[in-house]
């Protein structure tokens, strides 16, 4: 259509990004305090016990689930619009730059915190330091400590998985964006084979959950990031449909219907979100807290984490416009702000989980829930905030200018070489064997 710099059935120019997301902040903040929440109940004793209540407490790590979708959509957008377009893909070293910039120097200061606190003994061995600071604790085939990191780091198994996902993006929309062309230059068949791809892409789930339990049971893979493949994938998904409604601005383009079927009903979704995880609250997705998983109850989990995960986001991330309701709800400058700081809440939680109790001389599995969960929350929030402005945002500046500094200079080794002078193959070939033309 004229105006929008496509026309329908064929490539043209990269979809425009569509504007900050709003409501995504709340979302991310949401996930973010259900994590907290999750792991003060834990520790609490809170989420241990058989009755229902207690059962949507041990349930809440289903926000890490979300916070992968949230990362597969946002990260994608700009490779799901130029494999759609046809337009150039991003450029890989100013992502990984910004990508860098943005998780590193925070998790740094929290590694280094919790080391002080509570493993002195390590502080002198470069390994420790290594596998931490490089984000490959998980794969660490004999570690020091126990459970899923050293006191106050359990939580970043999950960073973990991010980082992998990260590093492989690239590579992945690579094979997607090819594997789309060969679809033509029609913007919707393209957009379904990415689906398509999508789709084979987050079978890796289940194929881990059988792996992780035949022949033997091998816990750590639970921790790679196969097994949440199907949690990026979905939000690459969305990717998907944001970037085909924009390159297709046709009526029937199911993209952008489906946009107003999420609009007109946020409300249905968030049903479908809330029966899904009282499911997961019953032994059908498997033990709550201690013992191992079935192969059964793994991929029935997977199933119902994906589902809330999905119908948590849709209606905040699809709609053209943000509901009056949504907006309320996760729009609002408070849930705004708490969105901004959610990568600080997530770091430092479990350092303040942990200093609380040894202040308060509570042993774990102990202590009132409610009331620990407020002075940890409120304690955590001081330090995301710290972190937010004096670590975060510079760091992310520096990676924004770096960046820009780098795709100038890849524009302008394209635009000389766009400059420079052809020459015919034949000439190229005997130049190249040192024949004179």
């Amino acid at each position: 259509m004229a105006g929008t710099g496509y026309r329908r059935g064929s490539p043209g120019r990269a979809a425009p990004a569509d504007p900050h997301i709003d409501a995504l902040d709340g979302v991310r903040a949401i996930a973010a305090f259900a994590v907290l929440t999750f792991h003060v109940a834990i520790e609490s004793g809170a989420a241990l016990g058989d009755d229902f209540f207690t059962g949507l407490l041990a349930r809440g790590d289903v926000a890490v689930p979300i916070f992968f979708t949230l990362s597969g959509l946002l990260l994608y957008r700009p490779w799901a619009a130029a494999a759609l377009a046809g337009g150039p893909a991003p450029d890989t070293r100013a992502y990984l730059v910004r990508r860098a910039l943005r998780i590193l120097p925070a998790y740094w200061l929290v590694v280094a915190a919790a080391l002080a606190l509570w493993s002195r003994d390590r502080l002198g061995d470069p390994g420790t330091w290594l596998v931490l600071l490089t984000l490959t604790q998980t794969y660490h085939p004999d570690p020091w400590w126990a459970g899923l990191g050293p006191k106050g780091l359990a939580q970043m198994w999950s960073l973990c998985v991010e980082a992998a996902f990260y590093l492989l993006l690239p590579l992945l929309a690579a094979g997607l964006a090819a594997f789309a062309r060969r679809a033509g230059a029609d913007v919707g068949r393209r957009a379904r084979r990415l689906l398509l791809g999508l789709a084979v892409l987050a079978l890796a789930s289940p194929v881990t959950v059988v792996l992780s339990h035949h022949p033997v049971y091998l816990p750590h893979l639970n921790s790679w990031l196969p097994r949440s493949m199907a949690y990026f994938a979905c939000g690459m998904a969305f990717a998907v449909v944001l970037a085909w409604a924009e390159g297709d601005r046709s009526p029937g383009n199911p993209a952008r219907r489906l946009r107003r079927s999420v609009a007109s009903a946020p409300g249905t979704l968030w049903l479908v979100a809330a029966l899904a995880y009282a499911i997961a609250v019953t032994p059908v997705a498997g033990p709550r807290f201690i013992g191992v998983e079935g192969v059964w109850p793994g991929l029935f989990k997977t199933v119902l984490y994906a589902t809330v995960a999905v119908c948590l986001v849709a209606p905040a991330a699809l709609p053209p416009r943000p509901a009056p309701l949504i907006g309320r709800i996760l729009g609002n400058r408070v849930i705004r702000w708490l969105g901004r700081i959610s990568y600080g809440v997530f770091l430092w939680q479990f350092v303040a989980l942990h200093a609380w109790y040894q202040l308060t001389a509570q042993w774990p599995f102990t202590g009132g829930f409610l009331g620990n969960l407020v002075a940890v929350a409120a304690i955590t929030i001081m330090l995301a905030e710290a972190t937010h402005r004096l670590v975060e945002e510079p760091a992310r500046g520096l990676g924004r200018r770096i960046s820009a500094r780098l795709r100038r200079g890849a524009a302008a080794g394209d635009a000389a070489s766009a400059a420079a002078p052809h020459v015919k193959p034949e000439h190229a070939n005997r130049s190249s064997s040192g024949a004179l033309p």
